[in-house]
């Protein structure tokens, strides 16, 4: 493990937290469009190296379950991660699908050689009941959208954080994957999210530069370089501080959104904010301490 490879990992963390608000800053772009946009822009990174150096095209070629496990991931991820963001509050809909850390500890702590600790429960309550604070909350801007849409864009992020923990945690399986074969996923995620929206939605194109800017700024950093930084720190570098580092996201993007102007500062996101950054932490304390202690 090495401290190079950490501080790559770490600035995917750094550009995740800029999801929100990129999206949000993006327009009423429909989710499906969105996704195949961003992910062949975040496909050009990896294309650029494989025209650069043919020779590693070979990489591509990996088990069905690899490709399966990257792409359905990916794909399912940002759609639904869209998805709560267009009928949802930014910051709420943000912080729910920030619940993913948690669920990755929870989920690693049912591993072979792992067990459910009480951190793990207690913290899973704790950011649970920040998710909650946030649904029965009605403050941070979300007065320009009905209940019904509301909701769908709650259940979105919810099933958001269960998609990428889901996906971080297969993905412990494929360890030997090169990070070179993340293009090939960016590549059919495209074409996928392409397909869908040509058979299930309406075309709709930015009206704004600044919206074109928002959906560039998507597709380089936390739609693209963001998942090549990830792969390497993870496998590479010290996964157990990028876990604990990931933590910060929904912090970070939480800020972002409301120094733009895309969320109004309130005690419940605030507490919300806490709750699930606090959970999370507590949750990963017992696997650090038990690092330490061996």
């Amino acid at each position: 493990m090495n401290l190079r490879a950490t501080l790559i990992g770490f600035s995917a963390i750094l550009m995740w937290s800029l999801l929100a608000l990129f999206t949000a800053a993006s327009g009423a772009m429909p989710p499906f469009q969105l996704t195949a946009i961003c992910f062949a822009i975040g496909s050009l990174p990896g294309i650029a190296v494989f025209i650069a150096r043919p020779e590693r095209l070979k990489l591509l070629k990996q088990p069905p379950a690899a490709w399966a496990t990257g792409v359905i991931g990916l794909f399912g991820y940002h759609f639904l991660y869209f998805t709560a963001l267009r009928n949802a509050p930014p910051a709420e809909a943000g912080i729910i699908a920030y619940l993913w850390p948690l669920l990755i500890v929870l989920g690693s702590a049912m591993l072979p050689g792992e067990r459910l600790r009480l951190v793990h429960i207690v913290g899973a309550l704790i950011g649970f009941a920040g998710a909650v604070l946030i649904i029965s909350g009605r403050d941070g801007g979300g007065e320009q959208f009905g209940d019904t849409q509301r909701y769908v864009g709650y259940a979105a992020a919810f099933a958001c954080a269960f998609t990428w923990s889901g996906y971080s945690l297969l993905s412990r399986r494929f360890g030997n994957v090169p990070t070179d074969a993340v293009t090939g996923f960016c590549l059919a995620t495209s074409v996928l999210s392409a397909i869908s929206h040509l058979v299930l939605e309406t075309t709709v194109w930015p009206a704004a530069s600044s919206e074109w800017l928002a959906i560039v700024g998507l597709g380089v950093f936390p739609v693209g370089l963001a998942f090549y930084a990830w792969d390497h720190g993870v496998k590479k570098g010290n996964i157990q501080i990028l876990g604990v580092a990931s933590y910060a996201a929904p912090v970070l993007s939480t800020l972002a959104l409301i120094a733009a102007g895309f969320a109004t500062l309130s005690w419940q996101i605030l507490l919300a904010c806490v709750l699930v950054t606090g959970g999370a932490l507590l949750a990963v304390s017992g696997r650090l301490f038990k690092t330490k202690a061996a």
